[in-house]
């Protein structure tokens, strides 16, 4: 089986490096740039600003990780979501 890892090269702050992301990762980065009307290499490199682990990647994970964790949060506490309600009848 092989590793959904995607090493990709990228440009931010005039320097050229690579990172390593599964798709899932790579798109949740493009979808939150595009919410905050700012460019990809523009908000990669202001996780690399603020980044406390020495590899760019696993900070691009955290960063994605985050951003959704704090969404679910931010969810109405209104009991069970009709979309995700599960059958235990059974």
């Amino acid at each position: 089986m092989q590793s959904a890892v995607i090493k990709r090269s990228i440009v931010f702050d005039r320097r050229k490096t690579s990172v390593s992301l599964e798709d899932e990762f790579w798109m949740g980065l493009r979808e939150i740039a595009e919410g905050r009307n700012e460019t990809l290499c523009h908000l990669i490199s202001n996780i690399n600003k603020d980044r406390q682990f020495a590899n760019l990647s696993s900070a691009l994970r955290l960063f994605v990780l985050r951003h959704y964790t704090d969404q679910f949060h931010q969810l109405p506490k209104t009991g069970s979501h009709p979309n995700h309600s599960v059958d235990l009848s059974h």
